[in-house]
């Protein structure tokens, strides 16, 4: 009887160096929330404190009974997003800054936002995004 030999072909798997951090922060000035023109600077600049490469960017102003409301500010990167959402009504927004490549740094890039927002209280959270 011949023998079977099994052979295990090994596929080498790009690395890949993901972090995603997160976070919610509360207490801030409601003008701060609602100028969309302060913002979307403020998601630019982050991205370049961060060694962040922004491709596109979406907004979107809410009204809510007729009034300003919160802003989404959602830009694409080539590393992956960074996304604002605010609530003037709560004084709260929440801030994701998901970035992949050994390059970048999005701690920096969420930092700033906090920086410029100016929040009372910041819950900040991290995870890796690698599969290494």
């Amino acid at each position: 009887m011949a023998s079977i030999r099994k052979i295990t072909l090994e596929r080498q798997v790009p690395k890949i160096i993901g972090m995603h951090v997160y976070g919610n922060m509360s207490g801030i000035d409601e003008k701060l929330l609602t100028d969309m023109d302060f913002l979307l600077l403020k998601v630019k600049e982050s991205a370049k404190a961060g060694n962040l490469h922004i491709i596109e960017i979406l907004t979107k102003k809410f009204k809510l009974h007729g009034a300003e409301a919160g802003v989404s500010i959602i830009a694409l990167l080539e590393e992956s997003h960074i996304s604002l959402h605010t609530w003037p009504e709560g004084n709260y927004a929440t801030l994701d800054v998901y970035s992949c490549g050994a390059a970048s740094n999005p701690d920096a890039a969420f930092k700033y936002i906090v920086a410029a927002l100016k929040p009372t209280s910041v819950k900040i959270s991290r995870a890796s995004r690698s599969n290494c």
